[in-house]
């Protein structure tokens, strides 16, 4: 029987009757109500149980009997705790047993219902119950109420009578809502605990009323007593806060099928499907309470942050996590960075970061600023990200300042990043031996709005292909020769290249290690996984990027122990094409030898091929990392392995050490109560107050737009005064 319960059917009010034929008694009449018990259960709490279900006073005489298996001749009384658990232990073959109470003089039998024998069957339990106090009386409701337009007919039946069972006081304030709803009536609360709780219609004089109280040795919540009966008209009616305070119910239940669920078309739904008018901004406060109710409150969220970060860095030792405010209170800006991204930039990812930023998507506006790197098989790999109130120089200073601290490499760190919010002057700033590229696709936009506005699609289509090719070139004179066609078709384009330092966007002239990577557009990934998390509260999103990167980190760490070859997949396939091509130009080729170390190939093209320093004249090999085909040509010649001439960074075995560590999870996100905390609870609040109405974020896009195109063409305006001095 340990651990098992069973289930006592207590019988009140009825009588025995002898049979004539065996001389077993028989229960006749009276009320039944069933209680789970088991070897936990005690016997004092199950006699105040019994008290509180039959309304008997604590001080009155009361006497519980129930037969023992096979016998219905004589029952046997409990009185003890002793006299319990015998009871218990006679029927552990059975799920129930009666127990017949008596209350007043020795002997006499007050109980009110028929019979249910133990070893029956969990049906006539449920029979039992469930079944109201009066049988019709929800019935005659039912046929009396007014019913609401297309109401769920789950919510007619939610309240059933007296007996239903509720998992807990929630639930059954929730069925009472939805019950109330369907039947057109309001009621307010007399009583409202955890465990006891009692509601009467809102209308004068009427005697609808219901009560229900936990079961004392159960975790269930019972309707004990109800009166059905309605001699009022209802009053919910169609408008008013009576109607309104049902709408984030409805809500809710509407928004776990759909998540991105519009106020408009909460007031369309509602008026449609149940015949309430709502105003806009109700349903907007609805949604937000339902929304809440799913996902938790945006402002409490914010006072959980730095918990967060505390229980990141206890999980993860070796990682950051840095949260700071404003005033003491306000949310300013989170630094978060993983030891394992830590560890697998610095021991498998090349010196190249790229920096990008976002919008959180929040109603707080906040911005999301990011630094990734490129693992070995060129896929994006997160190193830290930042939540701020806001993109601004001094955010970005204390973004990097941190970013800085955090990876403590000693390698020479290019960064490819926008030109804009100060990074033209903070990258050098912060990292004062770094190099900075131009973020190419964003070079290009600038490009592209400078263009005069009198040149037609056709040739603004062709300018700003050709500034494309000019930043791949790898030469000096390809740059020259592809910026001088440029030149031909516009002057005003040339000049603004010009101004726009080649020496940090074109291959021709980048002194960093950039891999021929072009373009930080790896805020991407990031932005992924945050258009995931819209509606969550900010510590959620946290974590949702945290859970993001931990299965990337894990997958990719399992996936590469599958491969068998030297390099990552990308760059096997890479090399590949490079040995390809110099078996089809082998025969054109004349091979050289100048020095030891040094060969004149020539082709369509001389170049000079140099062993020992892994360059060739074509700068292929260099500005790629891997042989070019030149360079493969000597290799086949001398004998040696294109394979030993791969930046470290492109073999499978740095692509391991990049995923060897994994974010661990985090146990909890919740704030600790004060209680649980030797420090009193600080309460952080939002950025700042997010506007009413519409949102601004497509008219703020809009706005940059236009200040970015008024930027540039002041530029060329200067650039056409001075004669194209810069």
């Amino acid at each position: 029987m340990e651990g098992k319960k069973l289930i006592t059917i207590c019988q009140f009010g009825g009588e025995f009757v002898t049979k004539e034929e065996d001389g077993t008694l028989v229960y006749n009449g009276g009320e039944a109500h069933a209680i789970d018990i088991d070897h936990e259960t005690r016997f004092e709490d199950f006699k105040l149980e019994i008290i509180e279900l039959f309304k008997c006073n604590s001080g009155s005489a009361i006497s519980m009997k129930y037969f023992l298996p096979g016998n219905r001749k004589t029952p046997i009384t409990i009185s003890s705790d002793r006299d319990f658990k015998r009871m218990i232990d006679f029927n552990g073959g059975s799920t129930m047993v009666d127990v017949y109470v008596t209350v007043g003089e020795r002997g006499e039998i007050v109980v009110h219902d028929s019979p249910v024998m133990a070893g029956d069957t969990g049906e006539n339990v449920a029979r039992i119950s469930d079944a109201p106090a009066t049988r019709s009386s929800s019935k005659d409701v039912f046929e009396a109420a007014k019913h609401a337009k297309n109401v769920p007919s789950s919510w007619e039946n939610a309240i059933t009578g007296v007996n239903q069972r509720f998992s807990n006081a929630a639930e059954f304030r929730e069925a009472l809502r939805k019950y109330a709803f369907a039947h057109r009536f309001s009621y307010k609360l007399v009583k409202n605990h955890c465990h006891r709780v009692t509601a009467k219609c809102k209308s004068e004089n009427c005697p609808w009323k219901i009560h229900a109280a936990r079961l004392l040795t159960t975790p269930f919540f019972r309707i004990k007593t109800m009166n059905s009966t309605h001699t009022c008209e209802g009053g919910l009616g169609t408008k008013g806060s009576a109607a309104i305070n049902w709408v984030a119910d409805i809500v809710k239940e509407k928004m776990q099928d759909s998540p991105k669920y519009r106020p408009k078309d909460i007031v369309n739904d509602i008026k449609r499907e149940y015949g309430i008018e709502l105003k806009y901004s109700q349903a907007w406060r609805r949604k937000e309470n339902a929304r809440a109710q799913l996902k938790g409150s945006y402002k409490e969220s914010y006072s959980e942050l730095p918990f967060l970060c505390e229980k990141i860095v206890e999980t993860n030792p070796g990682s950051f996590a840095i949260f700071t405010t404003k005033d003491g209170s306000i949310f300013h800006r989170l630094f978060i960075s993983f030891h394992a991204s830590l560890h697998g930039f610095e021991l498998g990812c090349r010196p190249l970061l790229f920096l990008d930023n976002l919008p959180l998507n929040s109603r707080f506006k906040e911005s999301l600023l990011v630094a990734t790197a490129v693992d070995g098989n060129d896929g994006v790999f997160p190193v830290a990200f930042a939540v701020v109130d806001e993109e601004t120089v001094d955010n970005w200073r204390w973004f990097l300042r941190e970013l800085k601290s955090a990876i403590l490499t000693s390698r020479y760190i290019t960064i490819v990043a926008d030109v804009g919010k100060g990074l033209i002057d903070l990258i050098p700033e912060v990292f004062e031996n770094g190099h900075h590229g131009y973020c190419l696709r964003h070079l290009l936009e600038n490009f592209r709005e400078a263009l005069p506005k009198k040149s037609s699609y056709e040739v603004k289509r062709l300018l700003v292909a050709d500034f494309n090719a000019s930043a791949h070139a790898l030469k000096i004179e390809d740059f020259q020769s592809i910026t001088g066609g440029i030149k031909d078709i516009s002057p005003e384009a040339f000049s603004w290249i010009e101004c726009s330092k080649p020496e940090h966007w074109a291959n021709a002239f980048f002194g960093g290690a950039r891999y021929n990577h072009m373009t930080a557009n790896s805020g991407e990934l990031f932005n992924s996984w945050v258009s995931e998390a819209d509606e969550l509260p900010i510590t959620q999103k946290v974590d949702m990027i945290r859970v993001n990167m931990m299965e990337l980190i894990h997958t990719r760490s399992v996936d590469s122990s599958q491969w068998l070859t030297q390099l990552t997949p990308s760059m096997e396939e890479k090399l590949q094409n490079e040995i390809l091509k110099a078996h089809s130009l082998e025969h054109e080729i004349i091979f050289s030898p100048i020095m030891d170390s040094i060969v004149e190939v020539r082709s369509n093209s001389i170049e000079m091929v140099d062993i020992d320093q892994w360059t060739c004249s074509c700068k292929a090999w260099q500005i790629t990392g891997l042989p070019c085909f030149h360079a493969v040509v000597v290799f086949e010649r001398i004998g040696r392995s294109p394979y030993d001439y791969c930046s470290k960074y492109f073999s499978t075995e740095s692509y391991r050490l990049t995923y060897s560590e994994l974010i661990n999870p985090v146990p909890t996100t919740e704030k600790p109560t004060q209680n649980e905390s030797s420090q009193p609870a600080v309460v952080i609040t939002p950025p700042s107050r997010p506007p009413r109405g519409r949102s601004r974020i497509h008219r703020t896009d809009r706005n940059e737009v236009r200040r970015r195109q008024r930027a540039a063409r002041q530029c060329l305006t200067q650039v056409v005064d001075t004669q194209g001095s810069c």
